[in-house]
């Protein structure tokens, strides 16, 4: 009996160590398991690692420079709300946004609701007497507003004037002279206006009137480029200095 109660501890003491070999092992493979995924991967031999850089993008013309400029333009932290030159500025509009005199609704063609071929003309044809009381009634409503915005009164004609001279001087831009031109007969009467430069001294007029801008008519230039020496004598006139003639219709 003693010898089989010895045997069995001697086997149950194999069984205890094989277990706690086994889970010595065990615990040993989890160790190096965790160990293993914990370390960082560290790069082959041909492979770095980008390390953090400083760098001063200056005012350079260069492609290099350019580039750092716009980084830091990109990357800049001022809040927006902030005036910036991205959100806050005075600077021109293109020359496609800024509309010029006569062009506003350049972008809108018209759209006639009416023709002009459609609307019949109030007054022009036969007036027909009406037989019946119903017939008056209806032309009376034909064109209700046919009288409208007219007054049969004398209007008052303007005077009759050739043109309109204007000197200037030059030094400080006060006006020398300023009156209608009367009594002239012109080559052509639609004329745009003309502006002259002159140069008077103690002598006189120097030289002929330097046409600057013309009236598109080179008859009615030759005219008041005449008429300036000949006529109105405008050396004599002014006292030495530089002048400008402006001359319109």
């Amino acid at each position: 009996m003693k010898k089989g109660a010895s045997q069995v501890a001697v086997v149950g003491r194999m069984r205890r160590r094989v277990w706690f070999t086994l889970g010595g092992v065990c615990l040993v493979i989890g160790c190096w398991a965790l160990w293993t995924h914990s370390r960082p991967v560290l790069p082959s031999a041909g492979e770095r690692l980008k390390q953090p850089f400083v760098q001063l993008a200056g005012a350079d013309s260069a492609a290099g420079g350019q580039l750092l400029q716009e980084r830091a333009q990109l990357m800049d932290p001022t809040p927006l709300f902030f005036p910036t030159e991205w959100n806050y500025g005075q600077q021109p509009l293109n020359e496609n946004l800024e509309k010029q005199p006569g062009r506003f609704f350049g972008d809108f063609p018209p759209k006639p609701t009416i023709d002009e071929k459609t609307i019949a003309t109030y007054g022009a044809g036969t007036p027909v007497v009406p037989e019946k009381l119903a017939d008056v009634l209806t032309l009376g409503v034909e064109a209700p507003f046919a009288g409208m915005g007219q007054v049969d009164r004398a209007k008052a004609l303007l005077p009759i004037r050739a043109g309109y001279l204007d000197i200037n001087d030059l030094a400080n831009g006060q006006v020398v002279a300023s009156h209608a031109l009367s009594g002239l007969v012109l080559p052509r009467v639609d004329f745009a206006p003309m502006e002259f430069l002159l140069v008077v001294e103690s002598a006189g007029l120097v030289g002929e009137p330097i046409l600057v801008v013309g009236s598109g008519q080179e008859e009615v230039d030759n005219y008041f480029r005449t008429y300036l020496v000949k006529s109105y004598r405008v050396g004599a006139r002014l006292p030495p200095g530089r002048y400008r003639v402006w001359v319109g219709a």
